[in-house]
């Protein structure tokens, strides 16, 4: 049995490198649109951020490393790979303010100062240290607000409970005076968020509990219309179901519904709303969203990327735009979180896969 175990896990090392090659033969992409591999060999790539310069930060979450990619010949494939951080604690998260990088960790917030310039020899500073330490839950997807604040998540450290209010929660972290402030509770663990380029409001993925079965709770895709609002967990979920346990006494109508009622399990965590001038008009200020993909469910379901269509606040529409991460219950790939290139071409990481993707797309 041991000699079994130890065959087929080194399998599996040897079959991620040639996954990574092989992988775009795999994927379809909407018509019109053409997809390539950026980088790969990115350990566990999670969220991404581009500096000024245009060089390319990823956070991992298993890996606990920072990677810089660097596209020196702007041929859209980046030709160095430099890790500027290790042993961190989940530092799945990262954004960029004034040339600084920060990355979230489980507990703390770091802040590499003017990253590009000291890429050879990083130091960071610590500028927040007050998050609950649970590792359940406890890796952070961060940007900063149009304001200038940094918006921070902080999941519940279990499948489904009623925690205190450091937990389930999005926060707006003041990082002058240290202050954090509610922007969203009832959230059982956001992954991802976005604020709309015109409206401003902010627009974010939750997961949704387990072991309801496979074709419930519906994960969610939520828009904050007033702050502090109460998104459901844990007694209500997707907006219309009382929770088993925790849903005893309470009223549906008290807390917010979802924007968009996605399939159970099917794990939404990036979602970016498109900016840039390559692609074409209606894809203009819509919202993709990286369904990451089930790990629990009888037949998997989620692995691609899909397109939320938006009018005046409302989704109206929610199609596929790249498929083929999973196919006949293999999985190939699994993708993350989206960051712009300067060209309006679109980064997208895969943390199975160890790839970053860039999407282009060519005017006939």
């Amino acid at each position: 049995m041991t000699k079994l175990l130890l065959f087929l896990l080194t399998l599996n090392m040897l079959a991620t490198p040639v996954m990574a090659h092989d992988i775009l033969e795999k994927l379809t992409v909407a018509d019109g649109f053409t997809i390539s591999l950026f980088a790969t060999d990115v350990e566990n790539a999670r969220q991404l951020a581009v500096s000024k310069r245009g060089i390319v930060y990823a956070g991992s979450r298993k890996a606990g490393k920072v990677y810089a990619l660097i596209d020196h010949n702007s041929d859209g494939v980046a030709d160095r790979k430099m890790v500027i951080a290790t042993d961190l604690n989940m530092p799945s998260g990262l954004a960029i303010k004034d040339g600084d990088l920060y990355v979230a960790e489980v507990e703390r917030i770091i802040r590499f100062k003017d990253i590009d310039k000291q890429l050879k020899s990083p130091t960071y500073d610590v500028v927040y240290d007050q998050f609950p330490t649970d590792r359940h839950h406890g890796w952070k997807f961060i940007r900063f607000a149009p304001s200038g604040e940094l918006i921070v998540p902080v999941g519940v450290p279990c499948n489904i409970c009623e925690e205190d209010q450091r937990y389930g929660r999005i926060f707006s972290l003041d990082l002058e005076n240290k202050t954090l402030k509610t922007i969203a509770k009832g959230v059982r663990n956001s992954v991802g968020f976005d604020f709309h380029p015109r409206s401003q409001a902010l627009w974010f993925s939750d997961n949704g509990r387990d072991m309801m079965g496979d074709d419930t709770p519906p994960c969610e895709i939520n828009r904050v219309s007033n702050e502090g609002e109460h998104f459901g967990f844990p007694y209500v979920h997707g907006g219309a179901i009382l929770d088993p346990e925790f849903g005893v006494g309470k009223n549906i109508a008290d807390y917010k519904a979802p924007a968009l009622s996605l399939a159970a399990h099917v794990a939404p965590l990036g979602i970016h709303f498109y900016q840039g001038k390559q692609f074409p008009n209606n894809y203009e200020e819509q919202l993709f969203v990286a369904e990451h993909g089930s790990w629990n469910r009888t037949k998997k379901a989620g692995y691609k990327v899909a397109i939320a269509t938006i009018e005046q606040g409302q989704v109206i529409k929610y199609t596929p735009f790249i498929t083929g991460f999973m196919q006949n219950e293999e999985t190939f790939g699994r993708p993350v979180a989206f960051a712009e290139l300067a060209d309006g071409s679109l980064l997208i990481s895969d943390d199975f896969a160890g790839v970053i993707y860039r999407v282009s797309y060519k005017k006939k």
